[in-house]
This record gives C-alpha cells, structure tokens and sequence, in this order.
C-alpha cells in the first residue's frame, strides 16, 4: 500500500506521540515526531492503564500491545488478579474509640475491592521502561529531537498548510499538525488564544508525593499482600495509593495531600523529609511506614484542564495531555491518551487528501472530547471522594459510589466508537 499523499507533524514525543505515530506510520501515514528534549523521555515513576487503554494499544498496533505487556505489572497475588485497587482506610481519625473504621476492621484493614470485569484487565508500568519499549516501534528518520515549538502560522497561500517555528530559528511545514506537547502544550495556547481561560491548566487543590520503594523493603515493613497488590488508603483531605511495577519488584507510592492554592512558580519543588512525614502524622502505621521509606520529597502540584469549546483549529488538533490533562485519581489520564491515538489513527485513515484532513480532525473532535472532558471532571470529582470530601467519610456511600464509578471508562466499546467517528467523517464529506 502506496503511503498517503499528505504529511502529519506530531509535536511531542511522550507516550501520546509515540502511539500515535506509531498508529499512524501502521497505516502508512508519513510523520514526523518533533520534540524539544534532545532525547526521548519520560518524567515521573509508575502510570496505571485501565483494560480500556490496554485494548486500544492491542488495535493501534501490536507492536505497542507487546511493548506493554513487556512493561506491565499485575497484582502480584492469584486472588488480586482482577481487582484495581483493595481499599483501605489510612487515618487514624476516622477510627472509632476501639479502633475500629467499620465492625471488624482497623486502620489499614482491607474493606473492599474495586473490581474489573473478568474478560478485561489493565496493568501498571514505569513510564520510562515503557517509554523505551516505544521508541523501538519509531523507524530511524522520523523523530527530530531540540525542538521546542515557539509559534504556528497557517501558510496564506490557499493550501490550508502549517508551518511551525521553533526556538532553534528553524521552521517545518506540513499539511497537518496534531499537538501531543502535553499539559503545558504551546499547541493549545495557540488554538484557542492566550486569553482563553481554558488554554492553560488549573490548579486542582492537591499535590502529591512520588517514590519508589523496592519490594523486598515494602514486604518486610507491610507483609506480602499490601506490598504485593495495589491498594488504596483513604483519609482527610489526603489519600495514598500503591501499586507494584517491574514485574514486581518496586512498589510505585504516591502520597496525595490538599492546600488551597499553589504559590510556587514551579509545578514540582523539593520539600524537607519532615514537612512530608508531618503532612501524614496522624494516620496509621501503614501509611507512616510507607511514607518513611519513600527517600525523595518532591511535591507535585496536580494541575488540570478546564473544558475548551474545541480541540481543532484548520488542519492543527489537539490530542493527549494536551487536549484533555487530567488529575491521576481515576487512572484514567493516560488510558484517555492511548484511546485517542486509536481513534485519530482510525481517522486519518480515512482520508485520501489533505483538504479532507479538517472533516477527520472534526469527527475526533465531536466524539473524542465529551468522553475525555468528562474523564477530567469525574477525576476530580474520585480525589474528593477518596479524600472524604464528595460523600464524607461514610464509607458504605463511598463504596457504593466507587465500585460503579469507572464502568464507563473501561467498558467503552472502542469499535462502536471508531465507527460512529468515522460514520460522522463521511456524512460531513457527502
């Protein structure tokens, strides 16, 4: 198959680059990744990926399904196999004067577990392992690395064509731009304008810790089964969560707190091992414990993006962070990236020529962005309630709602979905 007449420019080469050029270079669609690093990289530890996400890497192309399932780690015990998360509760505070958070349970104690259904599962992975196993699915020649975009201009010779301007004084035209330059993305700005208030992200009212802990230290301090399978530890205005990653043999830790507003002009800052340990001082033995060991205090301000009117603009779309940057607390983020690459994928082609391009960027746009502006505001809404915040600290509400709460994320019907895309592609065309 002959490839198509027309040129992709894919600014950022994270994970939602790769798969998309990926995605595309599968159906012979000529791009070229262009990224500000020198190399490629990824930043931060551990990501999750629902059974959705694994489902869309397996039908954008298998190279990328192998590069996952390479990098994922399940729970590591038999009887967690298809549970998300157990769910526990980690402040004391919430504990009766006996102890006891529910009949029968303590601090720390297992109460339930969030379920997948048993045809699908998703897994855990380091982001840069991941990241690794991606780039050897991108041909020499396709990446062109220290390039930072500084600008866009819609060519005004009548061809529709974009040439973008980067910091180094270079420029590239191409037929198409698709933007994947993350939460901070120059793309987006561009799109919607400066004064726009959803082309920046917000701050949500939480941070978090990051580390990594080896799982022979997290086995000796939390037994086999919280160290071994991803749990959940709810509190006040804060919350916790781990997971395993490297075929088990590191535990991911991120240690989630809340403060009104971010005064620092950088999104992750140092802090002192004790402003960390003080901001969980009265909650249980499991979370003190795990918060001792983790040996970088990082704090991470989580940011989000308010919902835009559009993700396209001529022959340049968003895609990713970059459309849609969403708060980690439904795992869900991420998944939301690898489903758009299927779809734009799908999309492109679609297309015989480039004017046709826009009519694909449209369709993406009227399926992809009510699911994805969506999955930011449910995330949003999860922090609270982990954090006793959306339902208070009733944990029979609680569970009510977190148990059906991601249905419709992972059980989307990406089939369903493509076609209805593609269906909206054409009738826009006839």
């Amino acid at each position: 198959m002959s490839p198509k007449p027309f040129s992709i420019a894919i600014v950022g080469g994270g994970i939602s680059g790769l798969t998309l050029a990926i995605g595309l270079l599968r159906r012979n669609i000529p791009v070229t990744i262009y990224e500000a690093a020198a190399h490629f990289g990824e930043i931060g530890a551990g990501v999750a990926f629902g059974p959705n996400a694994a489902l869309a890497m397996k039908n954008i192309s298998p190279a990328i399904s192998a590069a996952f399932d390479k990098c994922s780690t399940a729970n590591q015990s038999a009887a967690k196999a298809n549970s998300w998360f157990t769910i526990r509760v980690g402040d004391e505070r919430k504990a009766d004067a006996n102890g006891f958070v529910r009949p029968g349970k303590k601090v720390g104690d297992a109460l339930y577990d969030v379920e997948f259904n048993t045809d699908r599962s998703g897994g855990g992975v380091y982001r840069a392992h991941f990241l690794d196993e991606l780039v050897k699915a991108i041909p020499d020649g396709v990446a062109q690395f220290g390039k930072k975009l500084k600008d866009m201009k819609t060519v005004d010779d009548g061809s529709g064509d974009v040439t973008l301007v980067f910091e180094d004084g270079t420029e590239a035209r191409h037929d198409a731009v698709i933007g994947c330059d993350g939460i901070k993305a120059t793309t987006r700005r561009w799109l919607l304008g400066e004064d726009d208030p959803a082309a920046k992200a917000v701050f949500s009212g939480k941070y978090a810790y990051r580390g990594l802990i080896p799982s022979e230290e997290a086995t000796a301090m939390l037994g086999e089964e919280v160290a071994g399978n991803s749990s959940f530890f709810f509190g006040y205005h804060g919350h916790l969560l781990t997971f395993p990653i490297e075929q088990g043999k590191t535990m991911n830790v991120v240690a989630f707190s809340s403060c009104k507003e971010w005064k620092h002009n950088q999104w992750v800052i140092r802090t002192s091992k004790e402003d960390m340990v003080a901001d969980f001082a009265k909650w249980g033995s499991h979370v003190q414990k795990i918060v001792h060991a983790m040996q970088k205090p990082d704090i991470w301000a989580l940011f989000y993006h308010l919902p835009c009117h559009t993700y396209y603009k001529g022959r340049v779309c968003l895609l990713g962070d970059a459309a849609h940057a969403s708060t980690p607390h439904q795992g869900a983020g991420a998944g939301a990236c690898i489903e758009d690459s299927l779809f734009m994928s799908e999309l492109l082609k679609e297309v015989e020529n480039k004017e046709d391009i826009e009519r694909a960027f449209k369709a993406f746009d009227e399926v992809r962005r009510p699911r994805t502006q969506q999955i930011v505001k449910t995330s949003e809404d999860a922090g609270r309630l982990y954090e006793f915040e959306l339902e208070g600290d009733d944990l029979d509400k609680i569970e009510a709602n977190q148990t059906q709460r991601q249905r419709w994320i992972w059980d989307i019907d990406l089939d369903a979905g493509i076609a209805q895309a593609k269906d909206i592609y054409h009738k826009t065309g006839a």
